[in-house]
């Protein structure tokens, strides 16, 4: 009889940890977008489009914070934010929550949020999360599931126009992380490069990479030099590495002149900050007198 109840200890266990993980987390059936301004979040399965979107750009620039802020899970994380993305006309996001703190923020500072619906945490939805001042005129989302966790990580596709009459594709990402080899990890990356092969304009690509190897940067670095992307070099370089002493977060960009790009200390989340600034390479933008 004791014997009978051991062996069936450990199917105990597991039956509590899939209760758990299902009372946890909810997953979608399929990819899908929340639309954030002021009060209201609109949903939208995978994309969301406005055509007429206003420039993103001022005056032939480009400021960009790219910031992995841990679920805002430190007490200091909004007065952090709200000093770093000033004067900022794109934030990219990864691991943002959105509470109730979060979109209060969102709505106080006028911005305007896109963000990959990943997962569900206690009805709290998880993923990438772009902040621009106006709507893009393409936002599509994207996920991966983790092959061990059984939660997807996510990335977002954009568009915006630019002053030069063209248009900037913008790839959010935050990649697979726990896997055993490389294969989810390039099947994230490949689909993202190919909506990239189909795009005429300026690129940026940034986020949380989770390049903590050799291997992974080799994969990384292969399927973005296919649509022509060079790597933004850091000054200072306190970008967050895992203990092989790799970097995880990146910043990759194409048709664009870099002027500055720094990656500051912060303790407002487990991973420092990338600032970065770019200008239009188009001679005829328009510039203040």
């Amino acid at each position: 009889m004791k014997k009978k109840w051991l062996l069936a200890i450990p199917f105990a266990v597991v039956a509590v940890a899939i209760t758990s993980y299902q009372t946890v987390f909810t997953l979608p059936s399929e990819s899908q977008l929340s639309s954030i301004s002021g009060d209201k979040v609109e949903l939208s399965l995978q994309c969301y489009r406005n055509q007429q979107a206003k420039i993103l750009d001022v005056n032939g620039r480009i400021d960009l914070l790219v910031w992995n802020i841990y679920k805002q899970n430190r007490d200091n994380w909004q007065t952090v934010l709200t000093q770093l993305s000033q004067n900022k006309q794109l934030v990219l996001l990864q691991e943002a929550s959105m509470t109730s703190s979060l979109q209060s923020w969102i709505k106080q500072q006028q911005w305007f949020g896109s963000q990959v619906d990943a997962f569900k945490a206690f009805d709290t939805t998880a993923g990438v999360l772009n902040l621009t001042v106006d709507t893009p005129n393409l936002a599509c989302a994207f996920t991966e599931l983790e092959p061990w966790l059984r939660l997807p990580k996510s990335a977002l596709y954009a568009t915006y126009p630019l002053s030069s009459g063209e248009s900037l594709a913008v790839v959010n990402i935050h990649a697979v992380n726990f896997t055993y080899g490389t294969q989810e990890y390039q099947r994230q990356l490949a689909t993202l490069v190919k909506e990239l092969t189909e795009h005429n304009g300026p690129i940026i690509v940034a986020g949380d990479f989770n390049s903590w190897s050799d291997a992974r940067l080799r994969v990384m670095r292969s399927a973005l030099n296919r649509v022509g992307l060079q790597e933004a070099s850091y000054q200072p370089d306190n970008r967050t590495q895992f203990i092989t002493g790799l970097p995880l977060d990146h910043i990759f960009y194409r048709g664009l002149t870099l002027e500055t790009a720094k990656a500051p200390i912060s303790d407002a989340s487990d991973h420092n900050p990338i600032v970065a600034s770019f200008t239009l390479k188009d001679k005829d933008v328009e510039r203040p007198n």
